[in-house]
């Protein structure tokens, strides 16, 4: 299995991963309306989302391989009087009990393996999402023009590529997937919503544009 690889937040310049995603106000509203209280930040970057739900009130769980993101998400907590519990670590192999979140974020996460850590990692999200918890994650499509075009010496395997393009993510996998392969991979999971692809285009280049699905998942009880 391929060894997991954190982001070089040192060389991000971009403002907009400390901005939550757009999504993220109407999930806060729809986990309070459940009850959900446990939230875990799962890949949490600098913190953005880890904040914007404990701003809402929910006992948050800020966890990522980069030792810069989680330190990051400490200090920004720590600047907004926000009560955040930060962990170091691999989605491959995840530190907590089972059943210990009512509610996860995953973006732009998960798919940062190859095949079998993708399933890996599924498994890992599962056992410590309570039964009838729910997470919102994205997964990037095969539809992206990275992964069309990816030269020969980038493949993992049949679904996975090392990319090179930006600083911040050199060489780390990026596992890609079709309709197809979210039935099967996630066919052990309730779909709350149809799954969306969207697509992101970069304004410097737009023939290099990026696709990402976005979904939201339940764990069935």
């Amino acid at each position: 299995m391929i060894t997991s690889k954190p982001w070089d937040w040192t060389k991000n310049t971009s403002d907009a991963w400390l901005v939550p995603c757009m999504e993220s106000a109407w999930l806060s509203e729809r986990w309070q309306g459940q009850g959900f209280q446990n939230f875990l930040d799962l890949g949490c970057g600098l913190g953005r989302h880890s904040i914007y739900m404990a701003g809402k009130g929910f006992s948050v769980t800020a966890a990522d391989l980069s030792e810069y993101g989680v330190r990051h998400a400490a200090e920004w907590a720590q600047r907004e009087n926000l009560p955040i519990h930060t962990q170091l670590c691999d989605m491959l192999a995840l530190p907590f009990p089972a059943g210990s979140f009512d509610c996860m974020f995953a973006f732009n996460v998960i798919y940062h393996t190859a095949t079998a850590g993708f399933q890996k990692v599924l498994g890992e999200i599962a056992r410590v999402l309570k039964p009838g918890g729910e997470i919102f994650l994205t997964l990037i499509s095969k539809g992206t023009w990275g992964f069309r075009e990816a030269p020969n010496d980038r493949w993992i395997d049949a679904s996975t590529i090392l990319r090179n393009e930006q600083e911040t993510e050199m060489d780390v996998p990026h596992f890609y997937v079709d309709f197809q392969d979210i039935q099967t991979f996630l066919s052990g999971w309730n779909m709350m919503a149809t799954p969306r692809e969207w697509c992101e285009y970069n304004r410097d280049n737009p023939e290099y544009y990026s696709k990402h699905w976005t979904l939201l998942l339940q764990k069935p009880c």
